[in-house]
């Protein structure tokens, strides 16, 4: 099969379409041939050499897919050859065919295309689980979200949305700004200019907000701990802006802070299991109506995966980045 394969570490220059053998699959598993996929930071990362594949996982890039189910294990009941899935990947994305378990399949509904289906997964179990899991984010309560234009951010915020929650987004340009207030965020601050966590506690006289999604870490630690209410949640999904802070665990302990780290692909399968089965069961059906929508960016050819890295790569995008594969 064709596959995206990384000739040496570094930039995008260095993708090349290759043959690569099939994947194997075992009684549990299908085979997807996929349709499209989707680009992730960390597939960033790994092309860098700085995020490898768990043990035993694909070493090909690519950490969600849409397509057509082609091949079931002996052990198979849940799917059928023919069905059209979507999945979350440990990696293997970025090629023409994918082994995963069969219970990771999430059917696509009929009102979306294989290419709005491959911006689904990643974004909307990370935001998911992040909101509802770490977050308990309940109704009525306030969330910031940064990086809100993005893959998982945008899922995050219309997530929070229909759960009724109020809602602070930040992103760096005025197009991005106008985008979040369209998707229903109540306040969308340009982080590049304006003091986040002053503005969270102005206007909400000083109380702050219930939960934090944080894609950047350590140099944001200090104004988030300033905008936490009481009893707020800080959760961590990335570290671009450092991997360690000083913490004032004295104002932690006297706010009842919490912060909690949220990673996906390096979590046990049956931990994957359950997080699919949840999303099939309670956002699924507010996909498939259309009350919540995948926001994607564009769509490239896989032969064109280092043109997709370097849009990332240049923060432009609004919402997820697809990678048609086949016809």
């Amino acid at each position: 099969m064709k596959a995206v394969t990384i000739t040496q570490f570094g930039g995008p220059e260095n993708l090349r379409i290759a043959d690569v053998p099939d994947p194997t699959f075992t009684e549990s598993q299908i085979i997807i041939d996929i349709r499209a996929t989707a680009l992730n930071r960390a597939d960033l990362l790994q092309r860098r050499g700085k995020y490898p594949p768990p043990p035993g996982e694909s070493d090909i890039m690519g950490l969600e897919c849409a397509g057509v189910v082609s091949s079931c294990g002996a052990a198979v009941n849940r799917v059928k050859v023919g069905d059209r899935v979507m999945a979350l990947l440990a990696g293997g994305g970025y090629a023409e065919r994918v082994a995963v378990d069969a219970r990771m399949a999430i059917p696509i509904p009929d009102t979306l295309s294989f290419t709005e289906a491959a911006a689904i997964p990643e974004a909307f179990l990370t935001a998911r689980e992040a909101l509802f899991e770490l977050g308990n984010l309940r109704a009525q309560e306030s969330v910031l979200i940064h990086a809100a234009a993005g893959g998982v951010g945008s899922a995050a915020v219309q997530l929070a949305r229909v759960h009724g929650a109020v809602i602070f987004g930040t992103a760096g340009s005025e197009p991005k700004l106008a985008f979040l207030k369209s998707l229903g965020v109540n306040s969308a601050i340009n982080y590049k200019n304006e003091d986040f966590a002053a503005l969270i506690n102005e206007q909400t006289s000083g109380f702050g907000v219930h939960v934090v999604l944080d894609f950047i870490g350590a140099s944001y630690w200090e104004q988030h701990a300033k905008c936490l209410a009481n009893g707020g949640r800080c959760i961590v999904i990335g570290v671009m802006g450092g991997a360690q802070a000083q913490v004032n665990f004295g104002q932690l302990l006297f706010k009842r802070h919490q912060i909690k780290g949220l990673v996906m692909r390096t979590r046990p399968l049956l931990d994957k299991i359950a997080m699919t089965q949840v999303f099939i069961r309670e956002s699924l059906p507010l996909l498939g109506s259309g009350h919540l929508r995948p926001v994607i960016d564009g769509v490239y050819s896989l032969d064109r995966a280092g043109e997709a890295h370097q849009r990332m790569e240049s923060n432009a995008n609004i919402g997820k980045i697809i990678l048609k594969v086949g016809d």
